[in-house]
């Protein structure tokens, strides 16, 4: 059966000659065939040039692209992509930690970045949890799972979390093992550090695996300094402060569930740890120390989800970013970060000198920080470099 085709507006053709792999409802003059979400469909232009071949989603971003060139979209095609996927962390080292290196969780494949738009797979320690962003990459669940599988001889199971990511909805558990049984909660390690991932109720797939390199950064700063962990979630960078050897580490979240688990882990790692969790809102937080701390790490939630909510996002970063450098002891360090995709670091850069001109504190930019080395950005897709941070001194 022939696939649907996107006859696009003259004109609007020019992102994908850019080789850009959303294409926009917008560009779309109709559709020829049937297509429903998920399908494949063909891309081509006004004068009905062949452009390219992707998903379809009944959304503002209406296909998202698998091939610029004419290809067969079957399973030897996506056994490549995964190969070349798992090749890349295989390259880089991520997969030593059999002999020895104390990190066995990461990101296998990072969606656009991996040439595979619509799809996250995050491995950790043995178990992969999928999650889809597209309708499309949601129908291959059980074909991934397989080929990985192939390619990861030890694997253990694969475990689907698009409950809340794929348009239109899914049930979270849809498990494939290839050994025992799937665990309600499973240890992984970073750096050393011993956590339990629960899968189901866990944020994202389960941890964020964004900020590996930066938690390490965190433990290269922090002897002999008292820490704030602000937003600190499940505590990780509370643990690479610690084993850094911060004299003391408080951590605040505004869930109780967080700072349990945040407790649990320091508790497991560091047991004689000079450690609080506090359940509080940040913001409010903020307010009640007094030149407490010496490094502070604000790693919220993405204050502008699009950027209808920028302007509101980036008033939200500026007032904790000036409370915290207001109260910081002289010759603090500030790791502050942003999430979200529509603050670029232009944004962020500026939204911090305000911060810091309105606290009325010599602040410096130590180093530019962003997303480890296992989250690869297409260099056709810059929306993929999400997240981004400062580490600030703050005299």
């Amino acid at each position: 059966m022939s696939r649907a085709k996107l006859i696009l507006h003259r004109g609007k053709e020019k992102s994908l000659f850019r080789r850009h792999p959303w294409l926009f409802s917008g560009a779309v003059a109709r559709v020829e065939g049937h297509a429903v979400d998920g399908d494949l469909v063909d891309v081509v232009s006004a004068d009905r040039q062949w452009l390219a071949v992707g998903h379809y989603q009944s959304d503002s971003i209406v296909c998202k692209v698998l091939s610029f060139v004419p290809c067969d979209i079957d399973g030897a095609f996506w056994r490549e992509r995964l190969r070349k996927a798992v090749d890349y962390r295989r390259a880089i080292g991520l997969f030593d930690y059999a002999q020895g290196l104390p990190t066995n969780m990461f990101r296998l494949v990072n969606g656009e970045g991996d040439r595979m738009p619509g799809l996250i797979a995050d491995y950790y320690n043995g178990i992969v949890v999928l999650q889809a962003h597209s309708a499309g990459m949601h129908r291959e669940f059980t074909a991934f799972a397989q080929l990985l599988k192939e390619l990861l001889p030890d694997l253990k199971a694969v475990y689907d979390k698009s409950a809340t990511t794929v348009p239109g909805g899914c049930d979270n558990g849809y498990v494939v093992t290839f050994e025992g049984e799937m665990p309600s909660e499973w240890e992984a390690k970073e750096w050393g550090n011993r956590y339990k991932i629960n899968f189901d109720e866990g944020q994202k797939t389960g941890f964020f695996l964004d900020q590996r390199e930066n938690r390490r950064m965190v433990g290269e700063w922090s002897k002999n300094r008292c820490v704030l962990n602000c937003f600190g979630y499940t505590g990780g960078f509370t643990l690479n402060a610690l084993r850094g050897g911060a004299k003391q580490v408080d951590t605040v979240d505004i869930s109780r569930k967080a700072i349990d688990l945040c407790n649990r882990h320091v508790e497991m790692n560091f047991p004689n740890a000079n450690h609080n969790g506090v359940v509080a809102d940040v913001t409010k937080y903020l307010d009640t120390i007094d030149d407490c701390y010496d490094l502070i790490i604000l790693d919220p939630p993405a204050f502008a989800k699009n950027h209808r909510s920028l302007q509101n996002g980036l008033k939200g970063y500026r007032n904790i970013n000036q409370r915290a450098m207001e109260r910081i002891k002289p010759g603090g360090l500030l790791f502050t970060f942003s999430c979200s995709q529509a603050v670029s670091q232009a944004d962020f850069q500026t939204m911090a000198f305000t911060a810091a001109a309105t606290a009325g504190r010599n602040v410096r930019i130590v180093k530019h920080l962003q997303h480890a080395a296992d989250h690869p950005v297409s260099i056709y897709h810059p929306e993929g470099e999400y997240l981004k941070g400062l580490l600030l001194e703050v005299e």
